[in-house]
């Protein structure tokens, strides 16, 4: 699987990551064998650059993940976590996570972005991942904490790259203006960007695609399904977009994509998952797998060249923006063998 290098870094990225929010349970349990399973077959696919974070089921992501990579070679993967939530004791408990993940609440988040925070934070998951060090931090869903994240979370995160502790730094959030900020105005190599540069959403081409351009940094993208609208052949009603019920207006556009990518001979997720390489600052996109049946077909639609025509016909058609650059990295024949 070809890389992409975080620019001005060490850290080079394979094209594909895996996303390890879902295997701390979100939204429903994920039983250990098969997010060991998922992550054994990530492995087996080539994918070598895996994310997670406290966030994710209160700590139990970051504790499978490190479980399951544990005995790989370290120097072969890159993994990610993230600073801004701490875990502490939950004083009150009332059985199951309230923010989505199926895990006790025995502890509880706490939002901290001081230089004592992210310290403290990247301790607990050296400890809970039983890893030696991570290779890329992210400051995580800082939108209401913009001074404490600038000013504090990112120096203390470039003091710890700077000293060779961490590979990369960055900053990771749905929304693409302050993202857009993060890589203009402080140290950040890299932002990890959820859903705002999809086949229905290219938003980001208006602030922070041209700043990463601008200050030659790089972007991961996550969310490329846009929270489930685009990971089938055809859209439903009833499926979900950005985490709501998905309007019937975008569902519509979803079909109509997938009728183009129906007649260029691919299909709606596997282009999808193509759709961020049309521009040259996305290095990665990170999918949220969470066994080894979602690693094999994910891997599978990635594997598979979109043709390039396709990206001219649906800007022809105004099913995406006329700004959407012209070059891509999955035309056919443009992939390394």
């Amino acid at each position: 699987m070809r890389r992409g290098k975080i620019t001005n870094t060490p850290v080079e990225l394979t094209e594909l990551g895996f996303g390890a929010a879902v295997v701390g349970n979100l939204y429903r349990v994920t039983p250990a064998h098969d997010a060991a399973a998922a992550v054994e077959a990530a492995w087996d696919s080539g994918i070598r650059y895996f994310d997670t974070a406290p966030h994710y089921g209160l700590g139990l992501s970051e504790r499978r993940l490190g479980a399951a990579l544990r005995d790989r070679p370290r120097d072969e993967y890159v993994i990610s976590s993230k600073v801004g939530r701490l875990l502490v004791p939950n004083e009150r408990p009332r059985g199951v996570d309230s923010e989505g993940f199926v895990v006790r609440d025995d502890l509880r988040r706490e939002w901290d972005f001081s230089r004592d925070g992210v310290l403290r934070s990247i301790e607990g998951t050296l400890e809970r991942t039983g890893l030696d060090r991570l290779d890329v931090v992210y400051v995580h869903d800082p939108d209401d904490h913009w001074k404490q994240a600038a000013e504090e979370a990112m120096p203390t995160l470039a003091d710890l790259r700077d000293q060779g502790v961490i590979g990369a730094i960055g900053a990771g959030m749905n929304q693409s203006a302050m993202s857009a900020r993060f890589l203009r105005e402080t140290a950040a190599d890299v932002v990890m960007l959820a859903g705002r540069y999809s086949l229905l959403d290219q938003s980001s081409l208006d602030d922070v695609l041209p700043a990463a351009a601008e200050h030659g940094k790089s972007i991961v993208a996550v969310g490329v399904f846009n929270s489930g609208l685009l990971s089938r052949d055809r859209p439903a009603e009833g499926m979900k977009y950005d985490y709501q019920d998905a309007p019937v207006e975008l569902v519509a556009r979803a079909r109509a994509i997938a009728d183009v990518c129906e007649e260029h001979g691919t299909t709606l997720p596997a282009a999808a998952i193509a759709f961020p390489f049309t521009h040259p600052s996305i290095i990665n996109v990170t999918l949220g797998m969470r066994d080894r049946d979602q690693v094999t077909r994910n891997a599978g639609l990635h594997s598979r060249p979109v043709p390039g025509g396709l990206w001219a016909d649906l800007r022809a058609r105004g099913l995406i923006r006329p700004d959407v650059p012209e070059t891509h990295t999955h035309e056919e024949g443009a992939r390394c063998p």
